[in-house]
């Protein structure tokens, strides 16, 4: 991770992808967790519809149970302004914790940088997706095409 300022960290890439508007998605678990306290904590996720990167992000918040806002920048062509206007770059996904910005970030950088942070404790479960990984040429090949397969059926490779 590349350290541009006190407030945004470089990490992982993603491929492109155009597509229609649509409003953020607040997502909520189903019941709070110790560890981060939705009072104190805002989270904004920058992320693509379809994306490994960005699957691997949702991942680690669905693992730690955690709430945050998800702004997609493929449905909603002011969220990337929004994003590129913070971070200053083109690349996603991009994560702000507190005010704090980590920007081209994988899911395994998310959940280092909040354990690090102390914003979360270590748990014995998994992720439900990989958290280190980008969509096979082949899935880019079929967004190209808007050829998008149902959320469930992306292959990721490690």
């Amino acid at each position: 991770m590349k350290n541009l300022n006190s407030n945004l960290y470089l990490g992982g890439c993603a491929a492109e992808i155009a597509a229609c508007v649509s409003p953020s998605v607040d997502y909520i678990p189903r019941e709070p967790i110790d560890t981060m306290s939705e009072s104190t904590h805002k989270i904004t996720a920058y992320l693509k519809t379809f994306c490994g990167w960005s699957e691997g992000v949702r991942a680690v918040m669905r693992k730690y149970n955690l709430p945050f806002e998800e702004k997609d920048i493929i449905k909603n062509p002011a969220f990337r302004w929004e994003m590129e206007s913070k971070t200053g770059q083109p690349l996603s996904p991009c994560v702000e914790i507190n005010g704090h910005m980590l920007a081209d970030i994988s899911g395994a950088e998310v959940e280092t940088w909040m354990l690090e942070n102390g914003l979360v404790e270590a748990v014995d479960a998994e992720a439900d997706a990989p958290t280190n990984s980008s969509c096979t040429d082949e899935q880019h090949a079929a967004m190209a095409r808007a050829q998008l397969p149902p959320v469930s059926k992306i292959k990721f490779f490690s």
